[in-house]
């Protein structure tokens, strides 16, 4: 219909334009809803990723010891299932006020993409030099930016956390003092009720509520990257849950008068 519109002579061109625009928006709606789809099926595939790197050192401060999951390592895994499901990942990557800023984009074939963006310094740990701590943020802020765009979930990681050895009373908890709680744990919990919220007053009631608003104020003191992660699920979840355009295009289509033959 738009084509015959366009190549009629008589047709009011503003008319044409704003069927285009609302034609558009649809178009983006559906995509937006092809992607939140697409999503869905992946993440129920994507299985729990595997840490398959150790950090062991000792300098000043003590011992470092902890065992993550590598950026090639989290690829190996998903990068299969995302292909299936018409899924794809890039990052753009910038540099200024004296740290790394790494954003991770995920889109789906029919176009709608989403982004995640985190920042931080140049990483000063072990015996890095000035390229190679530069180098170390860019790939841990990958990692982190492409787990909390896909929410993906690892086991307890305590990932870029110095664990300082002392004396073995100290290294060894009481039996009857509990355990600390797990910054991961924390985040991906808050994460996945925000992504629960069927509302737009459910996910402000949540938001909201004292014990949310307890932990993320914890969580920004223990781990600011992963309270960075919590502050985006929201605002993703709150993005999809605006109301759709109605595909009733009633009074929107205008009256057209031309010769359609």
């Amino acid at each position: 219909m738009l084509e015959r519109i366009a190549m009629d002579p008589g047709s009011d061109l503003d008319k044409l334009e704003r069927m285009l625009a609302m034609k558009e928006r649809i178009d983006g709606q559906n995509a937006m809803r092809q992607f939140a789809d697409a999503l869905s099926e992946a993440r129920s595939t994507i299985p729990p990723i595997i840490k398959d790197a150790t950090v062991d050192f000792t300098s000043s401060k003590g011992r470092t010891n902890y065992k993550h999951e590598t950026l090639a390592g989290i690829a190996k895994v998903i990068d299969p299932i995302l292909s299936k499901n018409g899924l794809s990942y890039r990052f753009r990557t910038d540099q200024g006020q004296g740290g790394v800023k790494v954003t991770c984009i995920i889109q789906h074939r029919a176009g709608h993409f989403e982004e995640t963006t985190l920042m931080g310094g140049a990483d000063q740990s072990g015996n890095k030099n000035g390229f190679q701590a530069i180098g170390s943020a860019v790939t841990y802020l990958q990692r982190y930016t492409l787990k909390a765009a896909l929410g993906l979930s690892a086991e307890v990681d305590d990932d870029a956390q110095s664990v300082t050895e002392s004396a073995p009373a100290q290294r060894q908890p009481k039996p009857e003092q509990p355990a600390a709680p797990n910054p991961e744990a924390v985040a991906d919990g808050m994460i996945a009720a925000l992504r629960g919220a069927d509302s737009e007053e459910r996910l402000k009631s949540i938001w909201t509520s004292e014990k949310f608003k307890t932990d993320l104020s914890w969580l920004r003191k223990q781990d600011a990257e992963r309270a960075a992660h919590v502050e985006a699920a929201k605002d993703s979840r709150k993005e999809s849950l605006k109301p759709s355009i109605s595909h009733d295009l009633g009074d929107e289509i205008p009256e057209f008068e031309g010769n359609l033959k």
